[in-house]
């Protein structure tokens, strides 16, 4: 990990980039794999599975007895807490759609809005080196809360056809309503236009490699919706002397292990905090199952050294990061300064780990920067606000003639009659 002190302002743009893993032909290779399953559906679906996922399966539709054969093989204490998990999730997205009221603008004047479910999502489940059945709970739940008709699920089977257990019983548990063997940019594509067997969706959803990353961001230029800009993951932690460094070290670690292309930051006003967070890095990495994709990925990465507590709130909101641990003696100071990141976690107990699991908030957030214009997925990301209004004869009499005058102004006669023939009608009344 590279330590920096105290970077003048001038290197702070350079310092907030990330690790750049978009190779030159990837973009060719993935519009290749696009325009396959568009041109062939089923058939190019299964011989892509079969070269990059070493099967060829025989269905690509995930059957309803495998289905609920899964709950057999998960253990119960794990049912449990995907249980806990999925009620903390499910109390959080609820309270996020609100009807809105109607309003009256003018006399005569109502407006409102209508929230309605998008028809048809489609959410991707990475299911590579580790298989993101938590993903599963942070985007059904929200979706079925949100009223969603139908919830297709896409996600790479293993050698032998399967899917994991782990992400069939939590798509089970949460109200997904169909599943698709079918994994990277193919099965954006497959989500995107519709085969003969996996059908085209209104919005796609889901975090992935940078095959998927910029397959969903070549389908979003043909008009189709995604959730977010999501690439490989991040955090940055902000620490002053007071925090615990094998907290802090942990919550590094906890990031650095999920790529070899994720990031992990550490800010703070102490260099004997630094010193022992990277002392305790060392220590904590090599105990590690991941340790090697760890070790990769804290190459990448960043410990700064700062003047003050408020450089280090400044630099964070123009790093931006996916997620932001603020682990100070007083957080809630800190905390009012942010104003671009995608999570925040506050006091030297909230850890990352419990926004991926189990608190109830929502883990598919915007990477690479992207919180400086996103939020991460709500229930809200899940259904279309509908806009009606009504305007009754005292209504247009009063605003028809500023529409008039507006209409003229941008020489748009048409629009303006659509007005002026009401109003002559009213004339006698």
């Amino acid at each position: 990990m590279e330590v920096i002190i105290q970077p003048g302002r001038d290197s702070w743009e350079a310092l907030c980039k990330r690790p750049s893993a978009d190779r030159p032909e990837l973009q060719s290779l993935v519009a290749g794999i696009l325009r396959q399953v568009k041109d062939y559906g089923d058939r190019a679906l299964i011989e892509l599975t079969e070269k990059f996922e070493g099967c060829r399966p025989d269905d690509l539709k995930v059957t309803e007895e495998e289905i609920r054969s899964s709950a057999g093989m998960v253990a119960d204490e794990l049912k449990e807490a995907i249980k806990t998990a999925q009620a903390n999730i499910s109390k959080f997205h609820e309270a996020q759609l609100q009807e809105e009221a109607v309003i009256e603008t003018s006399p005569g004047v109502r407006c409102w809005r209508k929230i309605v479910p998008i028809n048809r999502v489609g959410l991707y489940i990475p299911g590579g080196t580790a298989p993101l059945f938590s993903t599963v709970l942070m985007l059904a739940v929200p979706a079925r809360i949100a009223g969603c008709p139908e919830i297709i699920l896409c996600t790479p089977p293993d050698k032998r056809g399967n899917i994991n257990p782990l992400i069939l019983y939590a798509a089970l548990v949460s109200g997904v309503t169909r599943i698709f063997r079918a994994g990277g940019a193919q099965a954006i594509a497959a989500m995107a236009y519709g085969t003969e067997t996996i059908p085209r969706v209104d919005k796609i959803f889901g975090p992935g490699n940078q095959y998927v990353t910029k397959a969903k961001e070549l389908v979003q230029a043909e008009g189709i919706a995604i959730d977010i800009p999501a690439g490989p993951s991040e955090v940055l932690v902000i620490a002053d002397r007071t925090s615990d460094p094998s907290f802090v070290a942990a919550d590094l670690l906890s990031q650095a292990e999920h790529g070899a292309d994720s990031q992990v930051i550490l800010l703070s006003d102490s260099q004997e905090l630094i010193d022992a967070v990277i002392a305790e890095m060392q220590k904590q990495v090599l105990l590690l199952p991941r340790k090697e994709i760890a070790l990769f990925a804290l190459q990448n990465s960043r410990s700064i050294l700062f003047n003050s507590l408020d450089e280090c709130i400044e630099f964070s909101n123009e790093y931006a990061p996916e997620h932001l641990i603020i682990s100070t003696s007083d957080p809630a100071v800190l905390a009012a300064g942010v104003s671009c990141a995608g999570s925040v976690f506050l006091g030297k107990y909230s850890c990352e780990s419990a926004g991926d699991y189990a608190s109830g908030t929502n883990h598919t957030l915007p990477t690479a920067g992207y919180a400086r214009s996103y939020g991460g997925v709500s229930a809200e990301s899940f259904v279309k606000k509908i806009t009606f209004q009504e305007i009754d004869a005292r209504g247009i009499r009063l605003l028809g003639p500023v529409i008039e005058r507006m209409a003229e102004a941008e020489q748009l006669q048409a629009h303006g009659n659509a007005v002026s023939i009401r109003l002559k009608s009213l004339e006698n009344d």
